[in-house]
This record gives structure tokens, C-alpha cells and sequence, in this order.
């Protein structure tokens, strides 16, 4: 297995991403807005102790809807459920949405959205986002290469009183099918080993990925138990996990699920009260899912449902492999010190 081109989101072919972030004058926060190419399937599983979603009972199995318009993620709490309203606004203007009525225009935009908290965690507890963020987040969506760290959504997170931030990655199975995710990580739990320093997440990478970062010096680590990170506080990671083969909503579902195996794998400890881990998944169906393998003679695991657990481990191994990349991609703010900093000797 190989990565995508731009080792993200965007690997999926017509998946957009685009963020909108304030930062100075008391502010330290944003929002990412993924939008999807007409007709992907959705799915969602939450699992965190304190979440804060909108239109995630719509992406329920056994519910209407299927098909997901955008989703946003966003800074600022509930108060941050506001920036989804924006991107709704925008999509209606596009004439894109499930048609409620016989002219084009009559559509009901679907997104589904998720909040993390960085409410006063770098800047004044009263700037946070509105529904101008997600519009701004939305109309700035393209196919280009996601910027990644102190950007959108990850402007303001922190672990615990980290730095946290956006990562992204993705991989080609060896069927074609592309499977990749997009993380803003402001977890309770951590990204390292506290007795080695070392990534959780970079454990899964592909051959090369994290050669620029290695194990911390033990003068680092030392450091590090001298000077302890403030406990958890509020905190939250989000992650949507994109593919372009074709699933069902169920199956989607299912994708979202394993996206947190992955949370698992790279953030301890994870799914706490205090966070509000969602996980999305997108299936833009642009790829049958093969139900034989490629010589043609159907063995063990071939089937569909062996198929699509190729798809399901490749989702988790990616969203840890962008925890990482989050993790090392953040930049300190203020007190919020980012893991390079804190061990300057794991950048190789």
C-alpha cells in the first residue's frame, strides 16, 4: 500500500476541504468544512462522553437521509454549531441539497456538524465561531493539498495543554480503492508515550512517512516529567474518514466505527466524559468494492464483507497516522506548547 499523492483528504477524488480561522486580538479558534461530491453516502458513529453535533441522528442507519452535503467541524463549543448554518446557507445557494420541493432551488442542505472545545483556551472565552466562519470555510473548499496544524478547526485545540491541531492522510489499497481521514485532534488523552516520548500514531505509518521525526532524547523526556502538562480539561477530536468506493449507509456506519480503533491506537486514554469524540465517514461511490480478488479465484476474505474490512483497517491505520501528522504539524501558541517544541530533539 502507497499513499495518495497529497497524503490527505483530497486523495479522494472530488472530496474538498477548506478552513476559516480568526487568530490575534483575543482570538484563537476556527472551522474545516469537508464537502463531498454530489451523491456520497454517509455514516457517523459517536462515542465521546460530552459530544456537541448537529443532523448526526440523520445519518442513523434506520433514518431517510443518506446522502451528506458537507461536513463541518468547528471550534467553539455548541456555541460553534453556528459556523454549520453558514455552510447550509452557502450550499442552498449553490442549489445543492435533498429536494424538498419541485423548483431547484427548494433543497434542504445536509450537514452534519461536530464541536470541539477551545473555548478561552488561547483566547477570550466570548470569540468564538459564527455562521460566517463555516460560509468563509465552505466558499475557500478545494481539491489542493489540506493545510494542516494551527489552521480551521485546529486553531485552537490542545492536548490537554498541548498544542493541538489539523492532520490528514490517506493510502491506495491494492484494489485502487482510496481510503483516507481528516483529524482536528484536541483530545484529554495523549499522542505519546509519556516514557518514551514517542508518537502513538507514527507506529502505523507507511514506509518513510515519519522519517522527519524520531524517539525524543532522554534529556527531553526528563524535561518532560519535570515540567507536567496540565490534566484534562474539556477537550474533543474529530475526524472524518473519506473513501470513493461505493458503500451503503450501514456501511458507512461501519467505517465511522473503525475510525475510532484508530483514535484508540494513537490518543490514550480516548472516549473519556470530557471529550466528545465523533467520527464521520464519506463514500463518494466512484469504485465498485471488488468481491473476488484480482486473479479472479474467490478465497477467504474476497467476499464483500472481507473486502470491506480491508477498507474498515485501512480507515483506522489512516486516522492514526493523521493524529500524528496533527501532532507535529501543530505550531505553539502562547502557553499552548506544540509537541515539537516540548521535544525539539524528535525532529530529525
Amino acid at each position: 500500500m502507497k499513499a495518495g499523492p497529497h497524503n490527505d483528504l483530497t486523495d479522494v477524488a472530488g472530496v474538498r476541504v477548506g478552513h476559516h480561522q480568526r487568530r490575534g486580538r483575543g482570538w484563537l479558534t476556527g472551522t474545516t468544512v469537508v464537502v463531498p461530491p454530489v451523491g456520497t453516502v454517509g455514516g457517523v458513529d459517536v462515542r465521546g462522553g460530552g459530544p456537541g453535533t448537529r443532523e448526526t441522528e440523520a445519518l442513523d442507519p434506520v433514518n431517510m437521509v443518506d446522502r451528506v452535503d458537507a461536513v463541518c467541524l468547528s471550534g467553539g463549543s455548541a456555541y460553534g454549531l453556528a459556523a454549520a448554518t453558514g455552510v447550509t446557507d452557502w450550499l442552498a445557494r449553490q442549489g445543492r441539497g435533498w429536494p424538498v420541493g419541485t423548483e431547484p432551488h427548494q433543497v434542504v442542505p445536509i450537514v452534519p456538524a461536530a464541536v470541539l472545545f477551545d473555548l478561552g483556551a488561547g483566547g477570550v472565552f466570548a470569540n468564538r465561531p459564527d455562521a460566517s466562519f463555516g460560509e468563509r470555510a465552505a466558499a475557500a473548499a478545494s481539491t489542493r493539498r489540506v493545510a494542516q496544524g494551527t489552521v480551521g478547526a485546529g486553531t485552537g485545540a490542545h492536548i490537554r495543554l498541548m498544542k493541538g491541531g489539523i492532520g490528514s492522510a490517506s493510502v491506495v489499497l491494492d484494489s485502487g480503492i482510496t481510503v483516507a481521514a481528516l483529524v482536528a485532534l484536541n483530545p484529554s488523552g495523549l499522542t505519546f508515550d509519556e516514557r518514551t516520548g514517542e508518537l502513538l500514531g507514527a507506529r502505523w505509518g507507511l514506509p518513510g512517512e515519519f522519517d522527519h521525526v524520531r524517539a525524543p532524547s532522554r534529556a527531553d523526556v526528563r524535561r518532560h516529567h519535570d515540567e507536567p502538562i496540565a490534566p484534562p480539561s474539556l477537550n474533543t477530536t474529530l475526524v472524518v474518514v473519506a473513501t470513493d468506493a461505493r458503500m451503503a449507509k450501514h456501511e458507512c456506519t461501519r467505517l465511522a466505527g473503525a475510525a475510532h480503533d484508530g483514535m484508540a491506537r494513537a490518543i490514550t486514554p480516548i472516549h473519556t466524559y470530557v471529550d466528545g469524540d465523533v467520527a464521520f465517514a464519506l463514500a463518494t461511490g466512484a469504485r465498485e468494492v471488488p468481491d473476488e480478488r484480482h486473479d479472479g479465484v474467490i478465497r477467504p476474505g474476497s467476499s464483500r464483507p472481507g473486502q470491506l474490512g480491508e477498507l474498515f483497517a485501512a480507515a483506522a491505520d489512516t486516522t492514526a497516522r493523521a493524529i500524528a501528522h496533527a501532532t507535529v504539524a501543530a505550531t505553539s501558541v502562547g502557553h499552548l506548547v506544540a509537541y515539537l517544541d516540548r521535544f525539539p530533539s524528535a525532529r530529525r
